[in-house]
């Protein structure tokens, strides 16, 4: 008997956590015309799922918006157990400029959100932050990023990054993360 409860909560994380993949692209894509049903068929889940985990439009867009954003805060950890520390940087600002770009997408069903009364964007820059200094930490320690950038710093240059994706394309902004990347390294061409 006890197997039958692990798996109805293990299938419930699944099921929630497909909701906000799928609600996350469509809201980018489509905005706030997205269905919810259209949402929960396209996720494999009933509305009624839909709904017992994210009881408004709202909660759903919120939780969709915070969601990728932990993914997107989490990948620095991740690509440092796996890749020296500039290449790690370099890896997770270009994840980070894709994560803005959709961002910009529900800026529409965001915007909705925050007239609700609830700001999606409260951890946000917390989240943002740890995550580079997770990652200009771990250059200053191997010696291959500066060590007189901070956190905000590099977040206000790849805000403009991702700002100038809007209106460029994905060749310019591994252009710009790049000019970035050398303005941050350890060495003759960054220090």
């Amino acid at each position: 008997m006890p197997a039958t409860p692990r798996r109805t909560r293990s299938d419930a994380l699944h099921n929630r956590e497909r909701l906000l993949e799928v609600a996350a692209q469509a809201f980018a894509d489509q905005g706030l015309d997205t269905a919810p049903a259209a949402i929960a068929k396209q996720a494999g889940v009933g509305v009624g799922t839909l709904y017992r985990h994210f009881p408004t439009r709202e909660a759903l867009i919120d939780a969709a918006y915070r969601h990728q954003l932990i993914r997107v805060c989490e990948k620095a950890p991740d690509l440092l157990a796996r890749h020296p520390a500039a290449e790690a940087t370099r890896m997770w600002m270009e994840h980070f400029v894709n994560y803005a770009t959709a961002k910009s997408g529900m800026s529409a069903a965001l915007n909705a959100v925050i007239a609700s009364g609830v700001d999606p964007y409260a951890d946000s820059r917390a989240l943002l932050t740890a995550a580079v200094a997770t990652l200009l930490e771990a250059g200053a320690r191997d010696g291959s990023l500066r060590t007189d950038v901070t956190s905000d710093d590099v977040l206000l240059l790849m805000g403009g990054i991702a700002y100038a994706v809007q209106h460029g394309t994905k060749e310019q902004a591994s252009r710009l993360v790049g000019l970035l990347m050398d303005a941050l390294a350890n060495g003759p061409s960054g220090s």
